[in-house]
C-alpha cells in the first residue's frame, strides 16, 4: 500500500452547523457543572451566577481564537497545526498536540470509570468488576468512534439533549423559588474582601465548566462549510451554555443555602431533593451516565482527530494518520488510543492525572492564542471569515498563563509535578522519532 497522502481515503465532511453546536455544547455540559456549582458557591455565595458571567468573558477570549482559526485553517489536530505555521518549532507543536491527546486520554479513562460504577449501583451488579464494566464501555465507545463520524454526531445530539433535559428539569422544579434570596449575597466570614474579589475567585473555579469548546476545532475536516460553520456553532454553543448554567446557579441558591450547597456531595441532587422529593432520584443517576458517556466519546473522537492531523504534519509516522476506505474514519489512531486506554482506565491515580492535564490544556490555550496573535501581525498571511482583534488572542494568552499561576500557587504540588512529567515524557517521544527519522533506512 502506498504511503502517499493523496491516495488515501479523506475524513467524511458529515457534520452541518446544528451538529457542531451540540458537538460543541455536548462536550461544555459534561465537564462538570453538577459538582462545579457547589464549589463555586461555596466562594462566592449567591452571587455564584455572576461568577459564570466573569468566567463566560474569560472563557470566550479563546474560544474566538479558536473561533477565528478555524475560519483561517480548517483541519484535524489545528491545534498542532497553527501552532507549528506561526512559530515553526516542531517540537513546539508536538508538545502542543501530543498534550492535548494526554487530557483526552485522561478524560476518556475517567470517565468510563464513573460510568461503570454508576451502572454497576444502578442495576445492582457488584459481582461483576467495575474495571470489566469500564473495559466494555470502553470497546462500545471505540466501536462507536470508528463507526464513522455520522454516527458519533447522533449519539452526541441524543446524550446532549439528555444532558440538558437534566438541568432544564432542575431549573424547572426550582423556578418557584427564584426571587427568594438575595443573589448579591455574599459570605459573611469574607468581609475583609471585595465582592469583585470574589467573584473573580469563583470564576476560576467556573472557567472549566467552559473547558471542551475547543474540540469543535479537531473535527474541522469533518465539518461542511467549516469557515462558517465552526465559529457560529462555536459561539452559539458557549452562549447556550452560560444560559443554562446561570439559570441553574439561580435555582441552585434559591433552593439550597449556599453553605449547605457546598458541603453537598451532589450539589443539583440536593437541590431536586429539596424542591421536587418525589422526583425519582434514578433519573438523575441516568442523566448523569448520559452526560459522563458524551464526555468520553467526543474526548476520544478529539484525541483521535488530533493524532491524525499530526500525522498528515509528519509529526507523527504516516500509518497513524491513514482513513479507512469505508468508515472514512482514522481507525489507525483509534486502535492506538484504545491499547493505551486500557491500561490507563486501570490507574489508580486518574484524578491525579486529571487534574496534571488541566494544567497542559491550559498551557495548550495560551500557546494557540499566542500564535493566533502572530499569524494576524504576519504581512500576506490569509484572513479567515471570522476575525478577531489582535488584543483578544493576546489578552486570552495572558488570562490562560495567570490560570496556571493560580493553579501552580494552590498548594497542589502533584498536579504540576505530574504535568512536567508528562511534559518530560512528550519531549523524550519527540526525540525518539526524531532518531528514528534520521536513521539510514536499510
Amino acid at each position: 500500500m502506498t504511503n502517499d497522502p493523496k491516495s488515501q481515503p479523506s475524513l467524511n465532511r458529515a457534520i452541518g452547523p446544528f451538529e457542531l453546536t451540540l458537538y460543541a455544547l455536548g462536550s461544555m455540559l459534561g465537564s462538570g457543572i453538577y459538582a462545579l456549582v457547589g464549589k463555586a458557591a461555596g466562594v462566592v455565595g449567591n452571587a455564584v451566577w455572576l461568577s459564570f458571567v466573569a468566567a463566560l468573558c474569560a472563557a470566550l477570549l479563546t474560544a474566538l481564537s479558536y473561533a477565528s482559526l478555524g475560519s483561517r485553517y480548517p483541519r484535524a489536530g489545528g491545534a498542532s497545526y497553527v501552532t507549528d505555521r506561526a512559530f515553526g518549532w516542531p517540537i513546539l507543536s508536538f508538545a502542543v498536540g501530543l498534550a492535548l491527546v494526554c487530557s483526552g486520554m485522561t478524560s476518556v479513562a475517567t470517565q468510563s470509570r464513573v460510568f461503570a460504577s454508576n451502572l454497576a449501583s444502578l442495576f445492582g451488579a457488584t459481582s461483576i468488576p467495575v474495571e470489566a464494566l469500564a473495559l466494555g464501555f470502553l470497546l462500545i465507545t471505540a466501536g462507536i468512534v470508528f463507526r464513522g463520524i455520522r454516527e458519533s454526531m447522533w449519539v452526541n445530539i441524543v446524550c446532549t439533549l439528555v444532558e440538558a433535559a437534566g438541568l432544564l428539569i432542575v431549573i424547572a422544579v426550582s423556578f418557584s423559588y427564584w426571587g427568594s434570596v438575595d443573589y448579591f449575597e455574599t459570605p459573611a466570614s469574607t468581609v475583609d474582601g471585595s465582592t469583585a474579589l470574589l467573584i473573580l475567585q469563583g470564576s476560576i473555579l467556573t472557567f472549566f465548566a467552559f473547558i471542551g469548546f475547543e474540540d469543535t476545532y479537531n473535527v474541522a475536516e469533518e465539518v461542511k462549510n467549516p469557515e462558517t460553520t465552526i465559529p457560529i456553532a462555536l459561539v452559539a454553543a458557549m452562549l447556550l451554555a452560560t444560559v443554562l448554567y446561570i439559570a441553574v446557579a439561580i435555582s441552585a441558591v434559591s433552593v439550597v443555602p449556599y453553605q449547605e450547597l457546598s458541603a453537598a456531595p451532589a450539589p443539583l441532587a440536593a437541590v431536586m431533593e429539596k424542591a421536587a422529593p418525589a422526583f425519582p432520584a434514578v433519573v438523575l443517576v441516568i442523566i448523569t451516565m448520559f452526560a459522563v458517556a458524551n464526555t468520553a466519546l467526543l474526548n476520544y473522537v478529539t484525541a483521535s482527530r488530533m493524532l491524525y492531523g499530526m500525522s498528515n504534519q509528519q509529526l507523527l509516522p504516516r500509518v497513524v494518520g491513514r482513513v479507512h476506505p469505508t468508515r472514512q474514519t482514522p481507525h489507525i489512531a483509534i486502535l492506538i488510543l484504545l491499547a493505551l486506554l486500557a491500561p490507563l482506565m486501570l490507574s489508580a491515580n486518574i484524578s491525579d492525572l486529571a487534574s496534571a492535564t488541566v494544567l497542559l490544556l491550559l498551557f495548550t490555550f495560551a500557546i494557540v492564542n499566542a500564535a493566533l496573535f502572530v499569524l494576524k501581525r504576519r504581512p500576506g498571511e490569509a484572513e479567515g471569515r471570522f476575525e478577531i482583534p489582535a488584543w483578544v488572542p493576546a489578552l486570552g494568552c495572558l488570562l490562560c498563563l495567570v490560570l496556571i499561576v493560580v493553579r501552580v500557587a494552590s498548594g497542589d504540588i502533584k498536579a504540576p509535578l505530574i504535568a512536567g512529567i508528562l511534559i518530560a515524557g512528550i519531549l523524550g517521544l519527540y526525540w525518539l522519532l526524531a532518531r528514528q527519522k534520521e536513521a539510514p533506512q536499510t
